[in-house]
């Protein structure tokens, strides 16, 4: 199997995986370490971003070839919102610093497929 494929595929399956994390997190509103309305500010930015779609067309478009095309314009797009969840982690890190080493998995998987020269 491509290398490449496996990294996109293993982005995709982290990004399902935050997904489920923020939504738990969310769900459970008796956490005394979270603030629940903050959670709730970074599930509306997944919404925004679609990262549930992301994960699902990188799933599928990778399936058995890799699309360079089609996957960098998705990594790009995760990227962007990414980048303003962590920034926001990062201004309210004493109530959301559970979510910094999952923002960072993401962030790193995302590098090693993101070609900026390439879109």
């Amino acid at each position: 199997m491509n290398f490449e494929i496996q990294k996109a595929n293993m982005l995709a399956e982290n990004i399902k995986g935050f997904v489920k994390y923020v939504q738990k997190s969310y769900e459970n509103k008796n956490s005394s370490c979270l603030n629940i309305d903050k959670v709730y500010q970074i599930k509306l930015i997944m919404v925004e971003f679609q990262f549930q779609i992301i994960a699902a067309e990188l799933l599928r478009i990778n399936q058995f070839s890799w699309d360079e095309k089609n996957t960098l314009i998705l990594v790009d797009r995760f990227r962007q919102g990414i980048d303003i969840i962590d920034e926001y982690v990062k201004r309210n890190y004493n109530d959301l610093f559970l979510f910094s080493p999952r923002i960072h998995t993401l962030k790193s998987l995302s590098k090693s497929l993101y070609k900026k020269e390439s879109i």
